[in-house]
């Protein structure tokens, strides 16, 4: 889950139409918008027509009282704990039995994608699975975050919420797992095709796995932060894709997010020096036309496009190691488990 601070939710006006609704023939720019909301078509729904909607979001799932968890779940306030950098090799270990199960949950996940199902659906799967493993579903009331996962289909950056909207065959869903197991959080995500997708949808999955990995491998001690946003960049503007700038990699530990910040582009003013220890997620959001910018739904958590183009994204948690990193969420029975090239 990418680093941000999230306002009080709203409600949207269209928070209950279905893209099924739209009328055959469209009203002028100037006419009473087709969703019923009373503004003018050319204001409201103009041009969102074939785009993703919010649907139905059903309440909040339970978690029982012998899950232990994080300060933040009764809340939905995390509280401002000061965590260092670099984690002792308690931490470390405690963080790789929850990577583990971050990357089996979102695995399990995966495979359950298909057209048909709701993402409503996947949410229920992996809240079930992660309260089996004994964990919490860090993202559950995290300033407020309603849901277990997040799942974002197509044009939605991050932070999509589950609902009742069904998947489509041709649809790209991004789901992204983090589980708090044992003290601390293990997070990951990955974009999985729904049926059969275009060759340019199946190229921009491609390519966003490969800025995840050639990020990851410029991990190493002594370098700059900002050597993985170059790597990122580099790779993603190659292929005339876009690196989206508004949503960052960060640390991770026994705090959802602490003060790494991990941009996936390149920047010259992040210069922190990475040193062995320190753990963080690297989790590039690409966009196929080029697009860097994003905006943001009614819920204030759903991020989408600017221009209304697909997008995906892959997700590690690593700990920097004396020779280079150490995958935290990956290895046998991930879904990206190395780079492609060492496959």
């Amino acid at each position: 889950m990418t680093n941000a601070s999230r306002p009080k939710p709203v409600k949207s006006p269209r928070s209950l139409i279905s893209m099924s609704q739209v009328p055959e023939t469209l009203p002028a720019s100037n006419d009473p918008c087709w969703c019923g909301s009373s503004r003018k078509y050319k204001r409201c729904c103009k041009g969102t027509e074939g785009r993703i909607q919010p649907g139905i979001v059903s309440p909040m799932r339970y978690v029982p009282d012998t899950i232990g968890k994080p300060p933040y779940a009764a809340t939905g306030v995390p509280p401002r704990n000061e965590e260092s950098r670099v984690k002792s090799p308690e931490i470390i270990e405690r963080m790789r039995v929850a990577g583990v199960a971050a990357a089996e949950i979102l695995r399990r996940a995966g495979e359950m994608v298909r057209p048909g199902i709701t993402t409503d659906e996947i949410d229920i799967f992996v809240h079930d699975l992660t309260l089996e493993m004994g964990g919490y579903p860090s993202p559950l009331n995290y300033h407020g975050y309603p849901k277990s996962v997040c799942t974002s289909v197509n044009e939605v950056i991050c932070h999509g919420i589950p609902d009742n909207r069904v998947l489509l065959d041709g649809d790209i869903i991004d789901i992204d797992v983090t589980i708090y197991l044992n003290g601390v959080h293990g997070d990951t995500n990955a974009s999985f095709a729904v049926g059969t997708i275009s060759e340019e949808d199946k190229n921009l999955i491609k390519v966003t796995e490969e800025c995840m990995w050639l990020g990851i491998e410029a991990v190493k001690p002594g370098v700059a932060l900002n050597e993985i946003g170059r790597a990122i960049e580099v790779h993603a503007k190659k292929h005339k894709y876009g690196v989206v700038r508004a949503f960052i990699g960060h640390g991770i530990g026994e705090n959802f997010h602490t003060d790494i910040q991990v941009l996936h582009y390149y920047d010259p003013r992040n210069t922190m020096i990475l040193r062995e220890g320190m753990t963080f997620t690297i989790e590039p959001m690409i966009t196929a036309s080029g697009e860097t910018r994003h905006k943001m739904w009614d819920d204030d958590w759903t991020a989408v496009t600017a221009d209304g183009s697909r997008t995906a994204q892959f997700e590690h948690t690593l700990v920097v190691t004396a020779d280079g990193y150490e995958i935290l969420t990956g290895g046998n029975g991930a879904v990206s488990p190395c780079a492609p090239w060492k496959r």
